[in-house]
């Protein structure tokens, strides 16, 4: 039950990652989408008569909002440390897969890593699949830095999850739209997760996520009366005319003027850029996947977070709008970006740098 629009932007949607087979479920935020994910995924076990897998795997350095399903499984401490009593039980964590020691200075996917896929056998070993629903990551971390996955991690838990009958979530709230060059991660990665959660760039940062679902899942739920709700989930204003309107117009846009073959297009000149910054005051490490990038700096000691605030300061005064979190300066330019502000970008961020030092 829905108005026209909501239905027509749902396989819009699902054609447009690739999917079109799939069905999407609206919700209004990054947040909800991810909550709304856990559901489905613990749902859909319960369905199929294996109600004991109620385990979430998430990651550490993750994060998946701030609902309570989503800092539950999440893997950043100061989003957590004042909810604890709130947590949801049933939780684990795969290790975070950055290690400047190996992936240092990488220009795009590191080499070495592929084996902390391996880690989820571990938690299969000490959990036992039955109690496993579903494991959530990010493709690509943004909120902890622009964490880039080593080539073959993905593909990697992929195979495990398939193995042993768990759910995988790619939430792709920050890698949706466009960001790495093509519609979804998921299709930059050619891995194909059970469900994908969704939000910011659908519509500009308007109030509309939602989760894409395997058809697969979809029809598990579609067994009963078809007067009788399957799925018992939803927010007042899921779908809401605004949100669906502003949705469709960005999907004109990205599709009509072919912004994410631009911020393809981009990718390799914000990589030639960003890694002339090695050897720059303050500069501890260089990364990028995509249409992002990321430069970690020196902290101030004892005073965490204290130097990307202040590079952050710099580079607001000389008018770059980056993001700051922890020791990192992250870029994500807009797709309607010049070649020019690509490196006009990366020059200001230079001359932040060496004010900050």
């Amino acid at each position: 039950m829905g108005h026209p629009a909501a239905f027509s932007l749902a396989e819009r949607i699902a054609k447009f990652a690739g999917r079109p087979n799939d069905r999407v479920f609206f919700v209004n935020s990054g947040s909800e989408a991810v909550d709304t994910a856990l559901k489905i995924a613990v749902a859909y076990h319960r369905a199929r008569g294996q109600s004991s897998r109620t385990r979430i795997i998430g990651r550490e350095r993750g994060y998946h909002g701030v609902g309570i399903g989503g800092i539950s499984i999440s893997g950043i401490v100061s989003n957590r440390k004042m909810f604890a009593p709130l947590m949801i039980p049933g939780v684990d964590h795969l290790p975070h897969t950055f290690d400047p020691k190996h992936m240092g200075f990488s220009r795009g996917q590191p080499g070495w890593g592929e084996h902390l896929a391996d880690e989820l056998e571990r938690l299969v070993a000490l959990h036992d699949a039955s109690t496993i629903a579903a494991v959530i990551v990010e493709p690509m971390q943004g909120s902890t830095g622009v964490i880039v996955r080593p080539r073959g991690y993905l593909q990697k838990l992929r195979e495990i999850c398939s193995h042993h009958g768990i759910l995988l979530i790619f939430d792709e709230v920050i890698t949706g739209f466009g960001r790495l060059g093509k519609p979804f991660a998921a299709n930059f990665f050619d891995v194909k997760p059970d469900l994908i959660t969704f939000a910011t760039a659908v519509n500009n940062a308007g109030p509309l996520g939602g989760v894409i679902a395997s058809e697969s899942i979809y029809e598990v739920f579609m067994n009963g009366p078809e007067h009788m709700i399957e799925f018992f989930h939803g927010y007042t204003y899921s779908a809401h005319p605004l949100g669906v309107a502003a949705a469709h117009a960005t999907l004109d846009e990205l599709q009509g003027r072919e912004l994410i073959d631009r911020a393809a297009a981009l990718a390799p000149i914000l990589e030639e850029a960003i890694h002339s910054l090695r050897g720059e005051p303050l500069v501890t490490d260089i990364r990028n996947l995509g249409f992002a990038a990321a430069v970690d700096v020196t902290p101030v000691p004892g005073k965490p977070a204290l130097r990307a605030f202040q590079v952050f300061e710099q580079a607001i005064s000389r008018g770059l709008l980056p993001r700051f979190t922890g020791e990192t300066i992250a870029l994500a330019p807009p797709f309607i970006s010049t070649e020019d502000e690509v490196r006009n970008a990366v020059e200001i961020l230079r001359a932040s740098l060496r004010a900050a030092s």
